[in-house]
């Protein structure tokens, strides 16, 4: 049986490299999300030439197979001396059922084994 090595994809075929995530749960509300952080996207030479079709989801695509979720929002974050330079991406997933929630927390745990991620709490430094 051949494994499939995890991969978060934008764009059709053009796989993400994730920089760190932050899974949230609301306080009053008990919803949970995970925000993506991306350092760079090679998406966007993709969405800048359309050569690639587009999800208007995050592709997650492992072993268990594929999961799409729509986000629930996307900032892009910019910085240097003009103020143009991409300096992050953070894309906001919510989820509202534990089965889903429970598949992207399995994918999550796949990437990051794969990508030599990880884990850390809230406040402290990475190892």
């Amino acid at each position: 049986m051949v494994t499939q090595i995890p991969s978060i994809q934008i764009f059709v075929g053009v796989p993400e490299e994730l920089s760190g995530i932050s899974l949230r749960r609301g306080k009053t509300s008990g919803k949970r999300s995970a925000v993506l952080i991306f350092d760079k996207l090679e998406s966007l030479k993709h969405f800048l030439s359309f050569r690639q079709r587009s999800h208007n989801a995050v592709h997650f695509l492992d072993e268990e197979g594929d999961l799409f979720i729509e986000p629930a929002g996307v900032r892009f974050l910019y910085g240097g001396p003009e103020g143009e330079d991409l300096r992050r991406v953070e894309c906001k997933i919510e989820l509202d059922q534990d089965e889903h929630w429970d598949r992207l927390m399995r994918f999550l745990n796949r990437y990051a084994e794969a990508n030599d991620m990880a884990y850390s709490p809230t406040g402290a430094e990475p190892a």
